[in-house]
């Protein structure tokens, strides 16, 4: 364990894993403004609690599973939010769609994914958004190896159901997606 963070660590941990974070917000809540929040708050969360992160492991995972509990953490307040017409108007939140998905495939692409269960979606924005194996999911969200392979399994089963077989080759058959683990 160790003791403080120090300004200089701060700035190149921030500095190496903040594009992550930040896409991996953007790819969970649609919403760049509410990504900028979830990183901001990440990183705050991160450093507040740095010497409760055991050096022996990997930092990756542990800021990742920081990220995605603010992320889970900001949806539910903004749910609430909305639900109490407290919420500010869809029309002024800048969504990712319009900046980042460019064609119709990928806009339906999108969508399917958003219409995944969370605990599907953050599976598999994590496998093939993020670039990160199994093992490295399975331990940012304290879950067993199994659960991860089932929830991917899951997700990429419901969008092949969902979604043209031409449009979804960049999953493969199943086989290759557990070499990755």
């Amino acid at each position: 364990m160790q003791e403080s963070i120090s300004k200089e660590k701060a700035e190149m941990i921030f500095k190496e894993h903040s594009n992550y974070i930040y896409r991996t917000a953007v790819y969970l809540t649609k919403s760049k403004e509410l990504a900028d929040d979830i990183t901001q708050e990440t990183f705050i969360q991160a450093f507040l609690k740095y010497d409760t992160f055991d050096s022996t492991k990997s930092l990756q995972p542990w800021l990742y599973k920081i990220a995605l509990n603010t992320t889970r953490n900001m949806l539910r307040k903004h749910k609430w939010l909305k639900y109490t017409d407290q919420m500010p108007e869809m029309s002024s939140l800048y969504l990712v769609e319009n900046s980042v998905l460019k064609s119709e495939e990928k806009v339906e692409l999108w969508k399917q994914i958003n219409g995944l269960s969370m605990k599907s979606k953050e599976v598999f924005v994590l496998h093939f958004y993020s670039g990160m194996k199994l093992r490295e999911i399975s331990e940012i969200l304290d879950i067993p190896i199994g659960t991860c392979k089932s929830r991917l399994n899951y997700a990429i089963n419901t969008l092949r159901k969902q979604i043209p077989h031409n449009e979804f080759d960049f999953l493969g058959e199943g086989g290759e997606l557990y070499e990755t683990i």
